[in-house]
């Protein structure tokens, strides 16, 4: 596929929030806007999410740094659901959020009637892959479309000419990527009463399998596996760090981060990582080297593509998961020589921490000199969110992540 330039519109970085810190993570390290959810109606329990209070401060934190909030409301709703659908959407308007991210035709009447004002999303959820279903959408009064994972950057420039221009087009560029389409797994539902496509998903295609022979109980055969397990449904995670230039040239408005229900680092690091790769792309330079060593600090299954450069083959699953770094503490200050932390896990006097600050490079500064808050010399820190004296010649940031690599067993 060829393209021949980068779009005038300039695009925008999605990121992920589960709670407050999350939020605050994504806003200080470079996104544009922010996707969260409320306490119902999105498709991610398992994080906090937000209450209303949470809600209405959230917006007010990232429209005071002028980024945008969208609200998911993404779940596929059932009967008992739609009389509570209503006040939820009002409380979201009056909370001041910029658009809602829906899937169900049925949401996206009831919001554009009780909030006019607030922008529409179609979710990825409702599986756009062509370009009369986005045009019909567009029609209906969508402001953007987030795009089916499973299309191709050819079947997306396609997409992108056939539709109206001020119709937004929305992808995935980083993060997990479900055996399913779209999302729509029935798996939850099966095995453990939690329904997928309510928010409630237990990710039992990251559960490790096995054959059983029925009369051979409890004898167990390995499914072609790796040295954690078996994961015969587990797909690789996305990453397209070093294809953003492609991504832009076929059209893409908005570059979506997945995981909010991944931890504040995972925000913070991911984040970072893309507003550099996004701005290198913009400006035309070659990716920053550190961007593609960056999103290997975070934790995540192997990488892929996706499907943007063609459909995957086996290769896309057994993915299980990397974990080599560790959030070790924050820094909260620095003044003269003197860092102030606030420990997250241990670490001890020696150890050498890889500092991430927002739109900076990562940098390495050795702890030799630590102290805990009274003055006295310490050879670790092992108390959760002890305050510990760093002395170096190095300024650290306030908010910047200190991380340590995992020892291998």
């Amino acid at each position: 596929m060829s393209f021949e330039k980068i779009p005038d519109r300039l695009p925008e970085l999605l990121a992920p929030a589960g709670d407050m810190e999350r939020l605050q993570a994504a806003v200080q390290f470079g996104a544009d806007a922010v996707y969260l959810a409320g306490t119902q109606f999105g498709m991610r329990s398992a994080p906090s999410n937000f209450t209303p209070q949470q809600l209405a401060d959230g917006v007010r934190f990232a429209h005071s740094h002028g980024v945008r909030i969208y609200l998911t409301c993404n779940i596929i709703p059932h009967n008992s659901d739609v009389e509570h659908l209503e006040p939820f959407l009002r409380m979201a308007r009056d909370a001041g959020v910029d658009a809602f991210i829906v899937t169900d035709m049925g949401v996206m009447e009831m919001a554009q009637k009780v909030a006019p004002q607030v922008d529409i999303h179609i979710s990825t959820q409702t599986g756009v892959t062509n370009y009369a279903a986005a045009r019909r959408l567009y029609d209906l009064g969508a402001k953007r479309v987030v795009l089916a994972r499973e299309l191709s950057l050819e079947e997306v420039a396609t997409l992108r000419a056939k539709t109206p221009k001020d119709l937004e087009i929305e992808c995935f560029v980083h993060g997990a990527m479900c055996v399913s389409i779209s999302g729509r797994c029935l798996l939850s539902n099966y095995f453990t009463g939690r329904d997928g496509n309510h928010g409630e998903c237990a990710q039992p295609c990251r559960w490790k399998y096995a054959l059983c022979e029925e009369t051979r109980p409890g004898v167990y055969l390995p499914i072609d596996e790796d040295s954690n397990g078996s994961y015969i449904l587990n797909a690789k995670d996305m990453n397209m760090s070093e294809h953003i230039p492609e991504l832009l040239q076929a059209g893409v408005d908005s570059l979506k981060i997945e995981g909010r229900a991944k931890s504040a680092y995972y925000t913070a690091a991911a984040t970072n990582a893309y507003r550099r790769a996004l701005n290198d792309a913009i400006a035309g330079k070659p990716l920053t080297p550190w961007v593609k060593e960056e999103l290997n600090k975070i934790s995540h299954r192997q990488y892929s593509t996706g499907f943007y450069f063609g459909r995957p083959d086996e290769s896309l699953t057994l993915g299980s998961y990397v974990r080599d770094y560790e959030v070790a503490a924050v820094c909260e200050s620095y003044h003269n020589g003197v860092a102030v932390l606030s420990q997250r896990n241990r670490f001890f006097r020696g150890d050498t921490a890889d500092v991430l600050e927002p739109g900076k490079a990562p940098y390495l500064v050795k702890m030799d000199h630590i102290e805990n808050g009274d003055g006295e010399p310490i050879e670790s820190a092992n108390h959760a969110v002890m305050r510990v004296l760093l002395y170096t010649d190095t300024p650290i940031a306030p908010g910047a992540l200190l991380r340590i690599r995992k020892q291998k067993d």
